[in-house]
């Protein structure tokens, strides 16, 4: 376009920049297509599955009805939105699944034990006797757990005594020393996360009940348990500490500091947290194991605060035994223990994730 004389030529606005639609977010027309696409799946899967074909039960029902809700909410994103969209719809959709299936089973599974076993802690005998001269017969107010709740916290206090040191040391050796023996220890460690507990159990009954003449106690239970506690802790312990920035390595070395110096003031204060991650997953493990309690230690019925001496029962071990029983009565109490357990389960993580706070 020519502009007029003694005027200066008009310039086109250039156009507005393209933005990227942001995948995360969630406009009226995403919702209602998520609403529309579940209200309609739902009824369509009501109509055929539960009155034209010959099916019938709860699981296939939801089963069904979610495949035909991922193919209905596919199509309708599909008509407004590009297929990047619909993939990030339908993916999200997937994985939330996922999650509430997970959240649903963990949930019910604590719900039911808490709701089986709740009347059975109203006893105050449950906490306060152990089961010595006490039938599976007989009454709830007769008897208690004091010898298993003693035998689970002696035991896995000793076994974390011995399972945490040596497996933050193996984490530090892999990753602040490292070499060919580092990427061999990894190898070890990440094999022996996979060995069964029993394993575990034999392994010491045979050298040190056998070989070594031992008697079955708890401390031969709690070294079994730190067996099967060592590979968690170490390889936990080992990602956490990659985390930690090489910036803070390079600095404390820069100041003059030596890489111990380094190790014990700069990198394991800094993984601190992450650490404690990683007892609570070694803890996880060890304070439900069964096998290894049964093999070098077996179960008791009285209280025993010796671990060098005699059987010491434990929680696991105690739920076994209540319900392979076959008697009402006791099992009631497994599952009484088995609500106490979960319970030492979050105190201990609770008071461990504390312990682990940042200082201000």
């Amino acid at each position: 376009m020519t502009a007029a004389p003694g005027k200066a030529p008009e310039k086109t606005p250039p156009p507005p920049p393209e933005r990227p639609r942001r995948l995360r977010g969630r406009t009226l027309d995403d919702k209602l297509s998520f609403a529309g696409a579940s209200v309609a799946s739902l009824a369509l899967t009501w109509v055929v599955y539960g009155k034209i074909l010959p099916f019938y039960g709860f699981i296939g029902f939801v089963i069904v009805w979610y495949v035909v809700f991922l193919l209905m909410y596919a199509t309708v994103t599909a008509l407004s939105s590009p297929r990047p969209v619909v993939a990030d719809r339908v993916a999200s959709a997937m994985v939330h699944a996922g999650a509430i299936v997970v959240g649903i089973a963990l949930l019910s599974t604590v719900l039911y034990t808490f709701i089986r076993g709740l009347p059975v802690t109203f006893h105050l005998n449950f906490f306060t006797e152990d089961m010595a001269g006490v039938r599976p017969v007989a009454p709830l107010n007769e008897g208690g757990i004091l010898h298993a709740i003693v035998g689970t916290v002696i035991e896995i206090l000793i076994a974390v005594a011995i399972s945490l040191p040596f497996g933050v040391a193996t984490a530090v050796y892999m990753v602040e020393v490292g070499g060919r023996l580092a990427r061999v220890v990894r190898t070890v460690v990440e094999a022996m996360t996979a060995i069964p507990d029993i394993l575990a159990g034999l392994f010491v009954y045979t050298t040190c009940i056998i070989a070594l003449g031992w008697e079955k106690s708890g401390f031969a239970a709690a070294l079994a348990i730190a067996v099967t506690m060592l590979p968690i802790i170490a390889r936990a312990s080992d990602v956490v500490l990659r985390v930690v920035p090489g910036g803070l390595r390079e600095a404390g070395l820069a100041l003059g500091a030596s890489q111990w110096q380094v190790i014990r003031h700069v990198v394991l204060p800094t993984a601190r947290p992450g650490l404690a991650t990683a007892l609570i997953l070694g803890i996880a493990r060890g304070i439900g194991e069964t096998a290894p309690v049964l093999i070098v230690s077996g179960a008791s019925t009285f209280l025993n605060l010796n671990p060098f001496e005699y059987t010491m029962n434990s929680l696991p071990l105690h739920i076994f035994i209540a319900v392979r029983s076959g008697q009402e009565a006791f099992i009631d109490r497994g599952f009484g223990t088995a609500a106490v357990l979960l319970g030492l389960v979050l105190l201990l993580f609770a008071v461990t994730r504390w312990l682990a706070r940042p200082r201000v």
